[in-house]
């Protein structure tokens, strides 16, 4: 059976529709025929300093969204990175095979400290390696990712091979799974939806906060006014119905859009009431898993004990392999 490796950042207390429909979705599908690792890798939110309450909280309820969509506890192990130390160590050894020249290439690094220019700090440079021990470790042959992180994945390979040249093989080279969602745009309709812009829309948000957002949202720059005609090709807001609106509707809607027979605001509130179809069952699960927060805990302590057997067995294999740790002549 294939196992498959994921992670999500809680750099948030939840994810929103970009996240989910471009991979957190699949992770859900995928627990019907692979092995599957799910992981809230809190580790890496450490490059931007959250505040240690803030990063609980955010833990928390990252763990809440996921089983609220859908991952099942029964059939994934899902588990909080940190509670595992055998990824820190290791993200060390596979420190030692891995080229300087190879981070440096690194463009989401080069991203992230064009953003973050007060805090360009080793941990973002080093962050593809810690990615590549999250993977490893659990011996992944595939890795659901999107197209910003495939170059991660390749470097993750090379590393694998550095490995296995000095010391034989030992792990599987992990395989690309790439998501079929296209590119989701935040509300602005320009950049990717995203949190740290507030151009999103969260899964389990309230149907007012939904409207509200939407009301908002930009739709085609050309159409000023009611009677103008528009492209839904280039709107955002159709775009959306593209995943919660059937084939028959999203026709009418385009053909009422170029011959302004449907207003902007008439398809922001048809895209509403069916978007909150979804959302709303996974919203009330989510609420009820927030007010018994043990059950939750209980879920990541369990997930942890599943991973870290394997874990460790891993680790045991590779300090064999180094020569290091226990045993002796």
């Amino acid at each position: 059976m294939d196992r498959i490796l994921s992670g999500i950042q809680p750099t948030t207390d939840g994810f929103h529709l970009g996240n989910w429909l471009g991979a957190i979705r699949n992770w859900v599908g995928f627990q019907e025929k692979a092995e599957c690792y799910y992981c809230i890798v809190d580790l890496h939110a450490l490059t931007v300093r959250p505040p240690a309450k803030v990063l609980r909280r955010n833990v928390f309820g990252m763990a809440v969204s996921l089983l609220a969509v859908g991952i099942d506890p029964e059939r994934s192990a899902l588990f909080v990175q940190s509670r595992i130390p055998e990824h820190a160590e290791l993200c060390w050894i596979l420190d030692c095979f891995t080229q300087l020249g190879d981070l440096n290439r690194m463009t989401q690094f080069k991203d992230k400290a064009q953003q973050n220019e007060k805090n360009v700090n080793a941990g973002l440079f080093t962050y593809p390696v810690l990615q590549t021990a999250d993977i490893v470790l659990y011996k992944a042959t595939h890795v659901p990712v999107g197209e910003d992180q495939e170059q991660h994945l390749e470097l993750a390979r090379e590393i694998v091979r550095r490995f296995h040249h000095h010391y034989g093989d030992l792990f599987p080279e992990p395989k690309v799974i790439r998501s079929e969602a296209p590119r989701v745009l935040g509300l602005d309709g320009k950049t990717k939806m995203s949190k740290s812009r507030d151009n999103f829309i969260g899964v389990t948000e309230d149907p007012d906060t939904i409207l509200r957002k939407l009301r908002s949202a930009v739709t085609d720059p050309r159409r000023l006014r009611r009677k103008d005609p528009g492209r839904p090709e280039v709107c955002n807001i159709y775009s959306l119905h593209g995943f919660f609106s059937g084939s028959e509707e999203r026709a009418e809607i385009a053909e009422g859009c170029r011959t302004a027979g449907i207003g902007c605001v008439d398809c922001k509130k048809r895209l509403h009431a069916n978007l909150t179809t979804v959302t709303e069952p996974i919203r009330e699960r989510a609420e009820a898993l927030k007010a018994c927060p043990s059950r939750v805990w209980d879920v990541l302590e369990e997930g942890r004990r599943r991973a870290s057997t394997t874990a460790r067995a891993t680790m045991a294999e590779v300090r064999e392999r180094l020569g290091i740790g226990e045993g002796g002549s």
